[in-house]
């Protein structure tokens, strides 16, 4: 029933991020714009945290494995319903049935592992249970990518859906009913208070670095006002949804806090080094997420190691030698970042993600180890809200900070060590991409009117792709002490029409020689040449 479990939550945490790198392809084909497209992020992210709390009257009140069937075939029906979506709408619906299967599955998976793991193998159990919630999204990207680069983005949801299906399969036919039931009675005062609160603080967390300060404080104050009336409601209602008494205990407090930090740091890390690598590095998406593989996979194995240790050992020395590894090579791989290397970068990597596995599952462990059997459930409950808030926090400081840094040092004139050398783009690249990708658009009625449709589709297509997707990777450059002898020498015998001219150790591009500018030199030599012949 572990293995269920587990599956259950590696179904959760892939689901969250599978669809990320599928954006751009969405884009073009229901022809919607970047802020209309994010909704399939962040609706999923809303609806799936609003959904948490009701998990745990629904754990008590239906059998374990009817619930565990209901909720993964609401996520099967999404993906079938995205799969087919004739418009934008449609696919936003099946995505947000996804999410609701997400907010219920993952409360579930962890109040399953509770109910049968012994006390003395809980440390085992829910560090199994932590690598998978650490691998889902890590390799939902990697595997969406690949899929990406032979596929169209529908497959994803038919083969999520295959995913799902399979682990329905094994929940009807391996679980049976682990929960003590009763009639709880979903208070819907109470729901309406959590979904107001966790959307307008997550929704003003995932916005913090929109470049509107106003609307994600207004956001997060009103999901803050909502969460502290929905801590009164709980404690005056009859039905309360969501018993808090779990908070009550200092070391489950400090346990849920150790285990946001661990979440917080590999989402946080899992989207900004894929960033760095594309944007300073020239790497492909896939290359880039490729770059993690290792550590991801090397992740899985030591979260169960690490349950082991804490059940023979504690976490009084583990748990902060985690957090200290994490802390000295975070700082290693920002000092690393200058280095061309990649493989360096991504072995680097390994240790710092590997120490999150002496994290976030000995911190679940301890935290909820002293709960008592009927406040382990809602500690579950609490535990996956967390998730929640981790990742949609984790993500959107490592989006924001990197972008702030890097905004930083355009400004300050600073140089970007690989500027020069990560790609070159021209209007010839352009062109290409547009010939192949909308080869109806490049024609001469469409650029003299500017008015057609299939012109009008293929610039929104366009202006949403990073630079690097129609970039040259492989630049071939010139040295600005080079002759124009060996200029012409490179542009012919690279069949080449432009070429960057770099300069300095570290290669920086500061200007383009072309064939035209070579022509023009040329002949005004030649006739200044003559001019002097006939002055004499």
């Amino acid at each position: 029933m572990i293995a269920v479990a587990a599956a259950a939550a590696f179904l959760a945490t892939f689901d969250e991020t599978f669809l990320n790198v599928a954006l751009t392809p969405i884009m073009g084909t229901f022809r919607v714009d970047v802020a209309s497209v994010q909704w399939l992020t962040t609706g999923y992210l809303l609806v799936a945290a609003v959904f948490v709390p009701v998990a745990g009257v629904l754990y008590h009140r239906i059998p374990t494995r009817p619930l565990f069937v209901a909720v993964v075939a609401l996520m099967v029906a999404g993906s079938v319903v995205g799969a087919l979506a004739p418009t934008f709408t449609v696919l936003l619906l099946g995505r947000l049935l996804q999410a609701v299967g997400t907010g219920l599955l993952t409360p579930i998976g962890m109040n399953i592992t509770l109910a049968v793991a012994p006390r003395e193998k809980l440390g085992l159990a829910m560090g199994i249970m932590a690598a998978m919630t650490t691998l889902g999204p890590s390799m939902a990207i990697v595997v969406s990518g690949a899929l990406l680069s032979v596929a169209p983005w529908t497959t994803l949801m038919w083969v999520f859906g295959g995913l799902a299906l399979a682990v329905l399969l094994a929940g009807a036919l391996l679980l049976r009913t682990v929960a003590e039931l009763g009639r709880p009675v979903l208070d819907v005062p109470s729901f309406v208070l959590v979904a107001v609160g966790l959307v307008g603080l997550l929704y003003g967390i995932s916005t913090a670095f929109s470049g509107s300060g106003l609307v994600p404080a207004l956001s997060a104050l009103a999901g803050v006002l909502a969460l502290a009336g929905f801590v009164l409601r709980q404690r005056r209602a009859a039905h309360s949804l969501l018993d808090l008494r779990p908070f009550r205990s200092a070391p489950f407090v400090l346990g849920v806090c150790m285990t946001m930090l661990g979440l917080l740091f590999v989402f946080a890390m899992n989207v900004v080094i894929p960033l760095f690598l594309q944007s300073a590095k020239g790497q492909t998406p896939m290359g880039a997420s490729l770059t993690l593989v290792p550590g991801i996979l090397l992740t899985v194995v030591l979260g169960p190691i690490a349950g082991r240790l804490f059940e023979r050992h504690g976490g009084r020395v583990m748990i902060p030698a985690g957090f200290t590894i994490m802390a000295v090579f975070t700082l290693v791989v920002g000092v690393a970042a200058g280095n061309e290397s990649v493989l360096l970068l991504g072995a680097l990597y390994i240790p710092a993600v590997l120490a999150t596995s002496l994290v976030i599952g000995p911190s679940q462990t301890f935290g909820l180890s002293h709960l008592g059997r009927e406040e382990s459930p809602h500690g579950a409950t609490i535990v996956s809200t967390s998730f929640q808030i981790a990742g949609c926090l984790g993500t959107s400081l490592g989006v924001g900070v990197y972008g702030a840094v890097t905004a930083l040092g355009l400004e300050s004139g600073a140089e970007q060590d690989a500027a020069a050398t990560s790609g070159f783009l021209s209007d010839g690249d352009v062109m290409r991409y547009l010939a192949a990708e909308h080869p109806s658009s490049t024609n001469i009625w469409s650029f003299a009117t500017g008015e057609s449709e299939d012109l009008d589709e293929a610039l929104r297509d366009l202006v949403s792709l990073p630079v690097m997707r129609l970039a040259a990777r492989e630049v071939v450059t010139v040295d600005a002490d080079a002759s124009i002898a060996e200029a012409v020498a490179l542009l012919s015998d690279q069949h080449l029409k432009k070429v960057p001219v770099v300069a300095g150790e570290d290669g920086r591009m500061v200007e383009i020689v072309n064939r035209s500018a070579i022509t023009r030199l040329a002949l005004s030599r030649h006739l200044e040449a003559r001019a002097e012949l006939v002055d004499a």
